[in-house]
């Protein structure tokens, strides 16, 4: 196979290893050319608020159910007590901006169970028992509305 001085050039060229300013000098020739305006922003991190969300991880377990019905709803529906502590378990990943509000109001999230804890004042070590068996478990949401039909009841009977 016949190769010519230019062929041969140019093939040295791709396949040698260069030396650091031959290297800047060709990124800065080449950056040069494809300089754009970037106009994409970068994602801003939502606010947390350190001192209010470390005030928040010491309210009782009433409180912390009142901010989560007032400030996220739709966690609240799918919230759950453990004993004394609230837990909410996704579906799916929630938002940045739904995590970023759980933090505030003191939540963190646990890897090994897959949601969203709030101690409620009560930090324990942990234990080898499985908390569900343990402690009482129930649902504010679904306890809400079996109020509010108790009480449409009472009310339907009185009149």
């Amino acid at each position: 196979m016949k190769t010519n001085k230019k062929n041969r050039a140019v093939s040295k060229n791709s396949s040698e290893l260069k030396n650091r300013t031959e290297q800047l000098s060709e990124t800065e020739t080449s950056s040069a050319k494809t300089l754009e305006p970037v106009t994409q922003n970068a994602p801003v991190k939502p606010y947390v608020n350190f001192a209010e969300r470390y005030f928040n991880r010491s309210l009782p377990v009433e409180k912390v159910l009142e901010k989560l019905k007032r400030w996220l709803p739709a966690a609240y529906e799918i919230a759950e007590v453990v004993g004394s502590w609230v837990w909410i378990t996704f579906p799916e990943a929630p938002a940045e901006r739904i995590r970023a509000e759980l933090s505030q109001l003191g939540f963190h999230w646990n890897n090994v169970r897959k949601c969203w804890q709030h101690p409620c004042g009560e930090t324990l070590p942990r234990g080898t028992q499985e908390p569900r068996d343990k402690y009482e478990v129930w649902f504010p949401g679904a306890t809400a509305a079996l109020q509010q039909k108790r009480a449409q009841a009472e009310a339907a009977a009185a009149a």
